[in-house]
């Protein structure tokens, strides 16, 4: 239970301050909305089951300080959510809230201390990680009710947390006005680091990426589907504005959108039926320069793939060669009936899974005689990616990157293990002497991850071994 002594403690006097800071906290708050100026509908909040989610990925990526400046102290075991949740949507939300609860976590504690819910309530510390996620969407709602659903399931945490949070809805206002006053902010947005701002700035504004599975449906056939949508063909894309697309200008089968439309095209058929496939687009950049270095009968190496999408794309570009396409580094996922599905609906029929991590792979395996183009994804910082949450669900990548990314860079320390790996990785695909390219592809903003790396590697080069020519360079960078 969470036990509630605060709101007897003030004088009216202090009531008063509160109200009237409270009320130009309410007052002000359509400010923090500037970054989301595309007419999106106003926030209702979220179903339980997400804040429970969110709560448990906070609790995973939250920052941890020294003891001297410890404000909450946090539980260490999980919140019990319903089930194990795989509607992708849920488990975005879900990301996309804890990730902004890690933004504004040293904000969102102040306000806690300030509005005097810590310590004047007895509150169980493994609760601590809720009630920040669900603070922050609380005031992103500017403290109004939530809207429930009539059929949705309720958890008991999550209502006593709201109950609480309603109870202290004034001095929370008041506290987040104060805090606005004293940086002298329009709202918390503008109390963000400058780096976090600018990467929230770069996403707001570039386009969703999809490619067509040509295996499936040809571009005229997509472009005739969306036209049906009310979607019209354009040259290029606009950050905001009507329901277009375009093709782009480097990959033939990748179209464009406008960020914005994202949840209207999750519900058209074209992408429930994987004919079209949202992907970063530097995967898509990857596989393309794969293809325009292949002979008919070559195959290829995948390292790293991240999201098995990639493996997909690059099995329909070869859809008509016969390449095989040799995925390394998949173990129980190698009988993982899910995987063998996607592939069979997406028409994928060339891709062969190995269980070895490529470091153990002999660079004179009798399986890979054929191969001659090696495409290498290694793990990286990832802050070249536009939006972190899409990057980690699609890539499978580590929640760690929003952490990162809320404080606008990566420690030397772990750029330095990324780049020790990926240097590791990159001199063991030159020892393939039978293969004829490496495609090296990060989604880093570091030098010390691209073109140190690869500099690095080619000075380990054995110039003993002669490589026989090719369509293309020995070693290429896709960034």
């Amino acid at each position: 239970m969470l036990n509630s002594t605060g709101e007897l403690e003030f004088s009216k006097e202090n009531n008063t301050e509160i109200s009237q800071l409270a009320s130009l906290a309410l007052s002000h708050d359509a400010a923090s909305g500037e970054n989301n100026s595309t007419g999106l509908p106003e926030k209702t909040g979220y179903p339980d089951s997400v804040y429970v989610m969110a709560a448990n990925i906070f609790q995973g990526i939250r920052i941890e300080k020294s003891p001297e400046k410890v404000l909450i102290k946090y539980g260490s075991e999980p919140l019990q959510s319903l089930s194990e949740c795989e509607d992708e949507s849920v488990r975005r939300s879900s990301y996309e809230l804890a990730f902004s609860a890690l933004k504004y976590q040293d904000i969102l504690e102040t306000i806690l201390i300030d509005s005097y819910i810590f310590p004047s309530t007895t509150i169980p510390d493994h609760l601590s990680s809720l009630i920040i996620v669900m603070l922050y969407d609380f005031q992103d709602r500017k403290f109004q009710a939530r809207l429930l659903s009539d059929n949705e399931e309720s958890i008991a945490e999550v209502q006593e947390v709201e109950n609480l949070l309603i109870s202290f809805k004034t001095k929370l206002a008041a506290a987040l006005a104060r805090y606005r006053i004293k940086h002298d902010a329009l709202s918390i947005y503008h109390i963000l680091p400058e780096t976090v701002r600018n990467q929230e700035l770069r996403a707001s504004t570039l386009p969703l990426y999809a490619w067509i599975n040509t295996c499936k449906i040809s571009p005229e056939e997509v472009y005739h589907s969306l036209k049906k949508k009310g979607y019209h063909k354009v040259k290029s894309v606009p950050h905001i504005g009507d329901k277009v697309f375009a093709v782009d200008q480097h990959c033939y089968d990748v179209l464009i959108f406008p960020s914005h439309l994202k949840n209207d095209l999750l519900n058209i058929d074209l992408f429930k039926e994987y004919k079209l496939i949202f992907q970063d687009k530097s995967r898509s950049l990857a596989v393309h320069s794969i293809k325009a270095l292949l002979n008919m009968d070559d195959d290829i190496l995948m390292v790293n793939t991240g999201s098995w999408y990639t493996v997909a794309h690059m099995s329909v570009l070869t859809n008509n060669n016969t390449s095989k396409i040799f995925v390394c580094g998949v173990q129980s996922q190698a009988k993982d009936p899910k995987l063998m599905n996607l592939f069979t609906k997406m028409g994928c029929k060339n891709v062969e899974i190995l269980p070895e991590t490529f470091i153990n792979i002999d660079s004179k395996d009798h399986r890979l005689q054929k191969v001659k183009v090696i495409l290498l994804l290694p793990r990286c910082s990832g802050l070249g990616v536009s939006n972190p949450v899409e990057f980690i669900l699609n890539e499978h990548e580590d929640t760690g990157l929003l952490k990162d990314f809320s404080q606008g860079g990566t420690s030397e320390d772990k750029l330095h293990v990324l780049a020790q790996q990926q240097y590791e990785q990159l001199t063991h695909a030159m020892k393939f002497t039978k293969a004829q390219a490496v495609v090296y592809c990060t989604c880093s903003v570091y030098p010390e991850e691209n073109e140190a790396v690869v500099k690095k590697a080619l000075e380990f080069q054995d110039h003993g071994i002669k490589v026989q020519p090719y369509s293309g360079t020995h070693l290429r960078q896709c960034l």
